[in-house]
C-alpha cells in the first residue's frame, strides 16, 4: 500500500509529506521510503496561526478559518506528494494536522485539538484520509503523545542496550525501548520552542529560528537565567507526561528574563539552547539509556547538537538517518505507518508509553472519491518495523 504521511509540528512553520510503500509481512511492517517534500505555510496563514495560539485569545470564526486554510495547505502538498513521490498512485493519506491546543492539567490530558480539515485533502487527492489520530488515545485515558512511540518501539526493538528515540521539534520527546520491561515515552520539555521564541523576539521577527545555531554559538550561557528556567515544575513530573507551547512560549521566556534582569541577546539564545540540551540529557539519564537516536528540525542546529552531545557524556548520540529514516522525514513516515495500521484494524498505541488504559485503533477515516474499501483486517499485530533500503 502506498501511503503519504502529512505532518506539521509544534514549530508550525511548514507541512512535510513523506511517502512510503508499506507492507504487512506476518508480524513485521516493511517500510520502503519513497521520499519527502515540504512547503512552508503561506506567510499570512502562519501569522494568523501564531496570533491564535495560546496564550493569545481567539474567536470561533478564526478557528474555523484556520481549520479550513490549514486543511487546504495540507491538501495542496498531498497532491504534490502523490504526483512527485507516488506517480499518482497513492492509496491512503495519514494527516496529523496542526496541533493548536493540548489540554494538559494536573498530570492528565483532557483533550487535544489538531486543525486541518481532512475533507479538503480527500477532495483534492481522491484518497481516503486518516486524521484526528490523537483523540482516541486521550479518550482511553492516555496523554495522546508522544504518538509516534509505537512506531519507535517497532523500529528499535531488537537493538542492543537501552535505546531512546529522540524527536527535537518544537517540543522534545523520547521513546525508550529496552530488552526488559515495557517501553516508555514522554515529552522532556522544549526543543526548539523557546529558542525560536527568543530569536523572534530579539530580532523583531526578522528571523524565526537560530539559523545553524549561530546566535547560540556566539553567546555564553547565563547561569541565573538557566537556573530559573530549570526550576520549571514540569521537569520533575513522572512519566508518562506531555506538554506544549501552552507552557513553553514567548511570554514564559519574557517572564523569566524580567526576573533576572538584562541579558545580552546571544546569551539568551545560548541559554535556552543549553536548557534544551540539559533537560533532554537529564531525561535520558533518568531512564538509563545507552544510545540516543535523534530526529526532527533540531538536528539541523549544530550548536544544539554539540551541547546535547556534551550533556549526554558517554551516551552515544546518533541520528535516525543512520538507521534509514531521514531526520526531517521520520515524524511524517510515522504518521503514514499509523494510518496504515488504522485501515488494517490494528492498534496504533503502546499504553505504557501514553498512559492509556488499553491499545486503540486511532483516528477517523474520511473516504476518498471512490468511496471506502478497507483492506481485510489483519489478524496479527506487528512486533517489528523494518526499513527496506532500495
Amino acid at each position: 500500500m502506498r501511503v503519504i504521511g502529512l505532518m506539521s509540528g509544534t514549530s508550525h512553520d511548514a507541512v512535510d509529506a513523506a511517502a512510503a510503500d508499506l507492507v504487512l509481512d506476518g508480524d513485521t511492517v516493511v517500510l520502503a521510503p519513497l521520499g519527502l517534500i515540504g512547503e512552508a505555510y503561506p506567510a499570512e496563514l502562519r501569522s494568523a496561526l501564531s496570533a491564535a495560539l495560546p496564550p493569545a485569545a481567539t474567536t470561533m470564526k478564526e478557528v474555523c478559518a484556520l481549520d479550513t486554510r490549514i486543511g487546504q495547505a495540507f491538501a495542496s502538498l498531498a497532491v504534490r506528494a502523490d504526483r512527485e513521490l507516488c506517480a499518482g498512485r497513492a492509496d491512503l493519506i495519514g494527516s496529523h494536522g496542526q496541533t493548536v491546543y493540548h489540554w494538559a492539567e494536573d498530570g492528565r490530558v483532557h483533550g487535544t485539538l489538531q486543525l486541518g480539515g481532512p475533507a479538503w485533502i480527500a477532495e483534492a487527492t481522491g484518497c481516503p484520509v486518516v486524521s484526528d489520530l490523537r483523540s482516541r488515545d486521550v479518550a482511553a485515558g492516555g496523554q495522546g503523545a508522544p504518538l509516534v512511540s509505537l512506531v519507535d518501539v517497532l523500529w528499535l526493538r531488537g537493538r542492543p542496550g537501552v535505546r531512546a528515540a529522540l524527536n527535537l521539534g518544537g517540543i522534545a520527546n523520547i521513546t525508550v525501548v529496552s530488552g526488559a520491561g515495557d517501553p516508555l515515552a514522554f515529552d522532556t520539555g522544549p526543543a526548539n520552542a523557546l529558542i525560536d521564541a527568543a530569536v523572534r523576539d530579539l530580532t523583531g521577527g526578522r528571523l524565526d529560528h537560530d539559523v545553524d545555531g549561530v546566535m547560540a554559538a556566539r553567546g555564553t550561557v547565563h547561569a541565573p537565567l538557566l537556573e530559573r528556567l530549570l526550576a520549571e515544575p514540569y521537569y520533575a513530573l513522572p512519566a508518562p507526561k506531555t506538554t506544549g507551547k501552552e507552557l513553553f512560549h514567548g511570554s514564559y521566556l519574557r517572564a523569566a528574563l524580567a526576573a533576572v534582569g538584562p541579558v545580552p541577546d546571544d546569551d539568551v539564545v545560548a541559554t535556552v539552547t543549553e536548557l534544551t540540551a540539559r533537560t533532554v540529557a537529564d531525561a535520558v539519564r533518568s531512564v538509563h539509556a545507552t544510545e540516543v537516536i535523534a530526529s526532527g528540525g533540531g538536528t539541523r542546529n549544530p550548536t544544539l547538537m554539540g551541547a546535547l552531545r556534551r550533556a549526554l557524556g558517554g551516551v552515544a548520540l546518533r541520528t535516525s538517518g543512520e538507521l534509514g529514516l531521514p531526520e526531517a522525514a521520520k515524524e511524517a513516515y510515522a504518521f503514514a505507518v499509523l494510518a496504515f495500521l488504522t485501515v488494517h484494524g490494528l492498534a496504533g498505541t503502546a499504553p505504557s508509553c501514553t498512559g492509556a488504559r488499553h491499545p486503540s485503533v486511532l483516528g477517523s477515516i474520511t473516504p476518498g472519491r471512490r468511496g471506502l474499501a478497507l483492506p481485510t483486517p489483519a489478524r496479527v499485530a506487528p512486533t517489528r518495523l523494518e526499513i527496506f533500503r532500495r
